[in-house]
Order: C-alpha cells, then structure tokens, then sequence
C-alpha cells in the first residue's frame, strides 16, 4: 500500500474536501482527485461520498482511517531514522516564539559551530501544536513553553524564564490580552490568573510581533505576560509597569522517547 497515496487520503478525511486536502498539500485538486481514485481502485472500495459541501467517509473509508495514519506515521519513523542511521544528517527544531527571540539565534550558531555537515528545518509555533507535531514525528526536537507532563516525551534540558506581568506605567489598561496566538501557554496563563483574581472580562487579542503588543500595553490598550528578557531585548523594561508572577513557564527542550537525536548528550548539556 502506498503511503503517499495514503497521506493523500487522510487529508482529504481531515478536511472533508478534496479542495482543502489539495491545498495543504499544495497540490492541485485534480491530482487529489486521481491519487483518491488510485487508491480506491487498489483496495476495491469507495473510500468517500461526494456531496454538495465536500466528501465523507464512507464506513470502508473510516475503517482505513486510523491504519493509515498508523501506516504513515511508521513510514516517517523509518524514514527519519534511517537518514539518521551513522549521524544526526538533518535535525527538525521546533520553538516558541518567545524562545525564538530569546535564544534560538544563539542555539544555531552553536550547533552551526559544532555540527558543521548537519542540516536545520524550523519551525515556529504554539507550544500545543508544536507538541502535536512531535507526537506525530513531524520535529525531533522542541522548545516549548511549561512542563508538557506527557507520558511520551522526554525532557532534555530546561531554561529558566523570569514570567512577568507587563502593564502600562501611567495608565489604566483597558480589559484586552494581547499575546502572540491561540494556542500561546502565555496567554492561557494569563487568562486563568485574570479570571480568578478580577470579576472583570478581558477579551483576548493575537498579534504576531512581540514589539507591537509591547507597544499597545505601553499605549494602555492591555495588559500581555512575558519572558522578562524579552522586553529588556525590545528596550521597554522602564517604560511599563512589570510584576514579577509565579507560573512556572520555563522553556523545557524536549523530543519523543521513541526519537530521541543521535545529538542527545549535547542537547542535555547545551547552555543557552
């Protein structure tokens, strides 16, 4: 059975469209359409009913569906670990944005110093879905956010972060959260402790640079939480009021225990 025909399948179930599935996979939709038909014809069943808002899986196709995706996952194991059969060739890093800011720069060029042959992918994400996509062997390794306390994943060094709350100095803020996106531990964080210590509602507001929420607070648009060395790097460590806060929001670097890198011992070492 071909995975790739496989991959095709499960994204085409995941979106219930054939015209979604194509553009994740960044193919055109009549090359899903045929790779769908490809693989019903080797297995001898209707894998979907089309209808007028997309496609649903007929019971053939839900009985594939998890065999694949266990399929799939099985092949990206194989394949990862095989091209890291004798050395770590390629290592998939996957961070925060907060950590992206803080440390990674610092993180590549040490690694650039010390595994000169090794390729890098990055990724930048929520640390929820940057843990979603370790689980499925998409990243080897990942700067996250908070202790992840799951059973499949193992710790491999730890960073101290300095949480504060940031507020503007001379102002009052208006009841807005500013954090980078769904998803943000910060956020989710700041949110809890809102809610438990004020009877005021706070709507959450996401945007994607660190510079501009700083620049809203201090503005008294919000209130935001943050890596104190975050806002000593932007300069605004006098500019706005901070409170030190007690989350235990340490950026833990982390990897699957059945994919562990061939780099295990350096990681563990590293000093960021």
């Amino acid at each position: 059975m071909d995975s790739n025909l496989l991959k095709v399948f499960i994204s085409v179930a995941n979106t219930k469209s054939i015209s979604l599935g194509a553009k994740e996979l960044n193919f055109t939709q009549s090359n899903v359409t045929l790779r769908i038909k490809q693989l019903e014809k080797s297995l001898g069943y209707e894998l979907f009913y089309r209808t007028n808002r997309g496609v649903v899986l007929t019971l053939e196709g839900e009985k594939l569906y998890p065999y694949a995706v266990d399929i799939v996952k099985k092949v990206e194991e194989a394949t990862l670990k095989m091209r890291n059969i004798n050395y770590q060739e390629l290592l998939k890093v996957g961070s925060t944005q907060s950590n992206t800011t803080i440390r990674l720069s610092k993180f590549l060029k040490k690694l650039n110093n010390d595994f000169k042959d090794m390729k890098l992918e990055f990724v930048v994400d929520s640390s929820l879905n940057l843990i979603e996509q370790l689980l499925n062997y998409k990243l080897d390794i990942a700067f996250v956010n908070g202790n992840p306390n799951h059973k499949d994943l193992e710790i491999l060094n730890i960073f101290k972060e300095d949480i504060v709350l940031v507020e503007p100095k001379d102002k009052i803020a208006l009841n807005t959260i500013f954090a980078y996106k769904n998803g943000c531990l910060n956020r989710i964080f700041l949110e809890k402790y809102l809610s438990e210590s004020s009877e005021t509602l706070y709507k959450s507001v996401n945007l994607e640079n660190y510079e501009l929420i700083l620049s809203c607070v201090e503005a008294g648009y919000g209130v935001a939480l943050f890596s104190r060395e975050i806002i000593e790097k932007f300069g605004y460590i006098n500019r706005l009021k901070v409170t030190k806060m007690d989350f235990k929001l340490d950026t833990h670097l982390i990897c699957k225990k059945d994919f562990i890198p061939m780099i295990e011992e350096y990681l563990r070492k590293i000093k960021l």
